[in-house]
């Protein structure tokens, strides 16, 4: 049979939700072009599949976000892949690849590719290297695993297809041809001050206006919050832990002030932060910007792939200071390895040329993670160690990462608290090797707010993992840390249901270091306790782990082996488990106490069997970051 005519190019499909799988799709077309390899980079929802058949040669970039769920541009194409109708030789004489981007610290690291890359087999693909795991746990995050992997990848296929790479996979193009044009275009306006302007910066009409044109012009936008669900005004802000204990939680309470708000317990907030205004002036001058300047900034040659609301926004300047302070991470974000290498063709001086030509290179991979990653320099601290460097603003759009909101589990009850939403943030700080002070930017920005004063903050709900229980459902609730935030708001809630009607009972185990330092809450569950809203009688209770407080350190996974017995009893009730906290170990060793609880009292086959069918069922819940 004649072999049907094919585009010899090299189809690079990305799947991401914030944004890291397109970086690493651009660097996988940016050195597939150096080689002069035909290369076309889309993401995976402007790619029919029906058409994969007729390609040759496909690369995989995709992320897992949260707990092994897809982005949402793959969604359609998984739904597509999964039809009964394909048969087993379907992508026959196709070869793929396939990187992920996941998080170890999740149960399901790197799930969307590995169920990609099982599926692709299962259609008759053919795997021209092992699939690849970036993990942003790695010391080097992704381009611990990416760095090999793309050296092998080149290697690969050109063995197999030879004609894509006429110069051979390590011959590269050199010299200024070598840097890519920007992906933006900005237009300098002659306006007035005013003209767009609104009455006042107070005003949050006015403020809601900016975010929403500045964020709609991101070259990031897709993974950035534009229009606010409303703003909100601190009204209590107090610490949780004792002073000089060397960790710093405190509780922060809301009003929304732009319109009401709706939300239900176990829902998320996400909060656009303010940067610091000497940080922000302090770029702009260090780039020989005008902040007065008004601009707009599009994408070149980019498809309108969300509706027409953007393209009014583009048409509409705005003022330069804005832009950056609304869109631009300057003095939070580090900058990633393309960074150095565009940063390297604009150095006047040849020491720092040289110096950035290293960062950008492979072998010099692990010195830039102990100057970049390691201590967590800035774009304007970077900027700062190269002052021959001079970015056009274009690059700097492109490049500088996106100030993104921050997600908090909420800590309250709408029902409790009308038009309200509460926090329990922990304020983030922290020595970098080089003994420099780091500090979350959210965090940080929120802890020194004054609920005396007129503050603004963009807020965004959504929903978060742990859905709203009936009050007839029996809980079984861990949440070491500020990972009792959520529960907070569930035991707010089942206290107002418990003066209408009968309750169920809920089992919650609370972890901290010191019961005098960081025993978060403490009145508040005691009060739940006496109250009778654990309904100790019928099987709940109230159980707390103090880590530091004697020799041997005790957590959650102890004080829930020691109530195994009240434990089983809820899960004959039907019990659902909910569990929030730190992904690091928790959830894995809350796991295999659940695990081993259920062991004991079944025998470990059966056991094991009736936990996954609870996890099967939709009865284990898990909120963790990082």
């Amino acid at each position: 049979m004649e072999e049907k005519p094919y585009e010899e190019r090299l189809l690079i499909l990305y799947a991401s939700q914030t944004g890291n799988a397109i970086d690493v799709a651009e660097r996988l077309g940016r050195e597939a072009d150096r080689r002069r390899c035909p290369v076309t980079v889309l993401s995976i929802d402007d790619f029919d599949p029906r058409n994969l058949p007729d390609e040759r040669t496909v690369i995989f970039v995709v992320s897992t976000t949260g707990h092994g769920d897809s982005p949402d541009s793959i969604k359609g194409f998984w739904r597509f892949l999964l039809q009964k109708n394909l048969s087993k030789d379907w992508l026959k004489g196709v070869d793929y690849a396939v990187f992920g981007l996941g998080d170890s610290s999740y149960q399901k690291y790197n799930f969307v590719a590995k169920k990609l890359d099982r599926r692709l087999l299962d259609l008759g693909t053919t795997a021209i290297v092992e699939r690849g795991l970036g993990d942003d746990q790695h010391p080097a995050g992704y381009d611990g695993a990416l760095d090999p992997w793309i050296s092998t990848l080149w290697n690969a296929i050109y063995q197999k297809h030879p004609r894509l790479f006429p110069n051979g996979p390590d011959i590269l193009t050199s010299g200024a041809s070598m840097l890519d044009q920007p992906k933006v275009r900005i237009t300098y306006h002659s306006i007035n001050d005013g003209t767009f302007e609104c009455s006042s910066a107070a005003d949050f009409k006015f403020l809601e206006m900016q975010i929403d044109k500045t964020r709609s012009m991101s070259p990031g936008r897709y993974s950035l919050k534009s229009r606010p669900d409303c703003f909100l005004k601190m009204i209590k802000n107090y610490p949780l832990t004792r002073e000089g204990c060397g960790k710093d939680v405190r509780h922060f309470e809301f009003e929304a002030v732009s319109s009401s708000i709706e939300y239900e317990v176990g829902d998320v907030v996400e909060v656009l932060p303010g940067q610091d205004p000497t940080s922000v002036d302090a770029f702009i001058t260090r780039c020989n910007l005008n902040p007065d300047s008004y601009i707009t900034v599009e994408l070149i040659e980019e498809k309108d792939r969300v509706g027409n609301s953007f393209e009014r926004n583009w048409k509409v300047p705005v003022k330069l200071k804005n832009f950056v302070e609304y869109t631009m991470d300057v003095a939070s974000a580090s900058p990633r390895r393309y960074f150095f290498e565009v940063m390297s063709f604009f150095a006047s001086s040849e020491h720092e040329k040289e110096r950035l030509q290293y960062f950008a290179s492979s072998e010099g991979r692990d010195d830039l993670y102990e100057y970049n990653q390691k201590e967590r320099r800035t774009v304007l601290e970077v900027l700062n160690d190269f002052p021959s460097v001079q970015m056009p603003f274009e690059w700097l759009v492109q490049l500088v990462p996106p100030l993104k909101t921050r997600a908090f589990s909420i800590a309250s009850s709408n029902s409790a608290h009308p038009n309200q939403v509460h926090l329990t943030v922990s304020v983030v700080s922290w020595k970098t090797p080089y003994k420099r002070t780091r500090k979350g930017l959210c965090s940080t920005w929120l802890a020194g707010i004054d609920p005396q004063q007129r503050v603004l903050v963009p807020a965004w709900f959504r929903k978060g993992y742990l859905p709203p229980p009936p009050p007839s459902l029996p809980l079984i609730l861990i949440g070491p840390g500020t990972g009792c935030a959520p529960f907070r708001g569930f035991l707010e809630e089942r206290a107002l249901q418990s003066k209408s009607g009968p309750t169920a009972p809920v089992l919650f185990f609370f972890g901290c270091r010191n019961e005098e330092n960081d025993f978060l809450y403490k009145d508040f569950w005691l009060h739940l306790q006496k109250a009778g809203v654990f309904l100790e009688e019928y099987g709940g209770g109230f159980y707390v782990a103090f880590s530091r407080d004697q020799p041997q350190k005790v957590y959650v996974q102890h004080k829930m082996r020691e109530q195994s017995g009240k434990i089983w009893t809820l899960f004959a009730q039907g019990a659902a488990v909910y569990v929030a906290g730190s992904a690091n170990k928790m959830p894995a060793d809350v796991l295999s106490a659940f695990e081993e609880i259920m062991g004991q009292r079944s025998g470990e086959e059966a056991g094991l069997r009736y936990f996954r069918a609870l996890v099967k069922a939709g009865k284990y819940h898990v909120e963790a970051w990082s």
